[in-house]
C-alpha cells in the first residue's frame, strides 16, 4: 500500500482517539466538579454537624471518679477571671487523675459569644482547644469574627480550613447544645458548673470545690 495512503487512514484514526480522550477528560472533569459541589454542599454550606458527633474538650483521665463540668461563655468577664484564678490547676494538683474536667458551652453574655464558642470547636478539630481556650482568656481583645481568626493563627492552627470551617456553621449544632443543657441543669449566670451532673451555680472558690469533689469521691 501507498505509505501516503496509509498515514492518510491513521489521520482520521488519530482524530478520533483524540476526541475519546478529549471527551473522556471531560466526563472525569465534569464529575469532579460535581463531587466537589457536593462536599462544599455538605460541609462549607451550613449542615451543621450532630453534638454528638463533636466531642467534649477535657483534660484528665476517661475513667476518672469525678467529672467536673464548666459551663462558660468567652465573652464573659467571671468566667475569665475563674480561668485566671487558676482552681482548674490547683484541682488538679490536689486531686491529680481522681478528676476530669470537661468544658461546654454557655454563650449567654454578648451577642459575640455563640461564634466565639463555634470558634472553639473549631480550634479543636484541630486538636488545640485548650491553646484557644487559654488565647481567647487571657490575651484576646475582642470576639470579632476577623479576631477570632486572627487568634487561631496565634496559636498556630491551619487558618484555611479554621476559616472554613467558622464561616460554615457547622458548629452551631453543638453550642446550643452546651447551653440547652446548662439551662436543663437550671444554671443562671456563667461560669457554671456541674460535678458528676449535680449543678454548682457560680465560680467556685478552691475551698468549695475541692469540698465538692471530696463529697463526690465519698470521703
Amino acid at each position: 500500500m501507498n505509505p501516503k495512503k496509509r498515514t492518510q487512514k491513521r489521520e482520521p484514526q488519530n482524530r478520533a482517539k483524540q476526541k475519546q480522550r478529549l471527551f473522556t477528560m471531560l466526563g472525569i472533569g465534569l464529575f469532579l466538579l460535581f463531587l466537589g459541589y457536593v462536599t462544599w454542599q455538605q460541609t462549607s454550606s451550613g449542615e451543621a454537624l450532630a453534638p454528638d458527633a463533636v466531642p467534649d474538650p477535657f483534660i484528665g483521665p476517661t475513667d476518672a471518679a469525678v467529672e467536673v463540668v464548666e459551663y462558660a461563655d468567652f465573652g464573659c468577664p467571671a468566667c475569665r477571671a475563674w480561668h485566671n484564678s487558676s482552681v482548674r490547676e490547683q484541682m488538679f494538683t490536689t486531686f491529680d487523675d481522681q478528676v476530669r474536667f470537661v468544658w461546654k458551652d454557655f454563650p449567654v453574655i454578648t451577642a459575640l459569644s455563640p461564634k466565639a464558642a463555634e470558634a472553639g470547636h473549631c480550634a479543636a478539630a484541630q486538636g488545640k482547644f485548650w491553646e484557644y481556650h487559654d488565647y481567647l482568656y487571657e490575651q484576646a481583645s475582642g470576639l470579632e469574627i476577623d479576631q477570632l481568626k486572627q487568634y487561631a493563627e496565634a496559636v498556630g492552627l491551619d487558618t484555611t480550613l479554621f476559616g472554613q470551617c467558622l464561616d460554615s456553621g457547622m458548629m452551631v449544632r453543638k453550642v446550643r447544645a452546651g447551653e440547652q443543657e446548662a439551662r436543663r441543669l437550671g444554671l443562671r449566670a456563667t461560669p457554671g458548673f456541674a460535678i458528676n451532673g449535680r449543678p454548682l451555680n457560680g465560680a467556685p472558690t478552691f475551698e468549695i470545690l475541692a469540698a465538692e469533689i471530696e463529697q463526690a469521691l465519698g470521703n
